[in-house]
């Protein structure tokens, strides 16, 4: 599945995942390859990449993100490793 992750600033992250880890507002979830569609707001927290390579964390200073057709795109304010 293919993930991009935009601040105001810049494209932070853009390519293909196995998985990804997000700081929901109402907790913690994860999203794997054919996740049914969602959208949920970020709080403060970590997001956690998983690709062929391996594990990859961002800080996220809340935001969205929406996930549909195996394609998920977080909208954040502000995004540092």
């Amino acid at each position: 599945m293919y993930l991009e992750i935009i601040t105001p600033d810049k494209k932070v992250f853009a390519g293909e995942v196995e998985a990804a880890q997000f700081p929901g507002t109402n907790g913690s979830f994860e999203v794997l390859n054919s996740h049914a569609p969602l959208i949920s707001t970020l709080e403060n927290g970590r997001i956690r990449i998983t690709t062929k390579q391996g594990q990859t964390f961002y800080n996220v200073d809340g935001g969205v993100v929406e996930v549909l057709n195996n394609k998920i795109i977080v909208l954040a304010e502000s995004v540092s490793e």
